[in-house]
């Protein structure tokens, strides 16, 4: 990897060394609100090229952030889809339990609670209340 890295930065040294010695005119640059000196036409085109190469990296880098954002959003809302599934099946479950009959009046029937609310004045007295005690 690093022999590979070695290679690309002499060539590019190559390419811009070459790029200035081809191109050798001094030219003026107007940067429309202000007058930059006189610098020759190779070292120019190496700037510009470097700064092009800076900008799309950092333009590319921002991209790739903001859609590795909106992946991290559109998987977060599926988990979160699901996760309300599951809280509303939950729920469900949760009712049903809620209004199924208890063991009491599943065996005794749907009285047994009415027979042992009107036995309960009959508590005060000290005798307890059983199940059997309604048969």
């Amino acid at each position: 990897m690093r022999f590979l890295l070695f290679v690309l930065l002499f060539l590019s040294f190559a390419y811009s060394l070459g790029l200035v010695l081809a191109n050798n005119t001094e030219v003026g640059v107007n940067l429309l609100f202000s007058q930059a000196p006189t610098m020759n036409l190779g070292l120019l085109l190496i700037l510009c090229l470097m700064l092009g190469i800076v900008i799309g990296i950092l333009l590319a880098l921002l991209i790739f952030r903001v859609l590795q954002n909106k992946w991290e959003i559109s998987r977060l809302q599926k988990a979160n889809a699901n996760l309300q599934e599951q809280l509303a099946q939950a729920n469900t479950v949760i009712d049903r339990q809620a209004s199924a009959p208890t063991v009491d009046e599943a065996v005794y029937g749907a009285s047994a609670a009415n027979v042992q609310n009107s036995d309960a004045t009959s508590l005060t007295e000290g005798s307890t209340l059983s199940k059997r005690r309604r048969d």
